[in-house]
């Protein structure tokens, strides 16, 4: 039985984007993420990285935080 990979994705009030990937083992979530990375302003706009349970497993899942600070710039 294969996991069912998700991405979740919170947008606050003050425009701050946090989002968590789910069902991927190990850093390759880091990859599966990346364009959303991009999409948001790339590696400036990430003001928090914090890595899950899953990531340390054998091939999972992070939780990224992105300030809309400086996206128009």
């Amino acid at each position: 039985m294969s996991l069912k990979k998700e991405i979740e994705i919170v947008i606050n009030a003050k425009g701050e984007v946090t989002f968590e990937m789910k069902g991927q083992k190990g850093p390759s979530c880091l990859g599966e993420t990346k364009f959303l990375e991009t999409a948001l302003g790339g590696d400036a706009a990430v003001v928090d990285q914090q890595k899950t349970n899953e990531y340390y497993e054998q091939s999972e899942g992070y939780v990224s935080s992105w300030s809309g600070e400086g996206k128009d710039e």
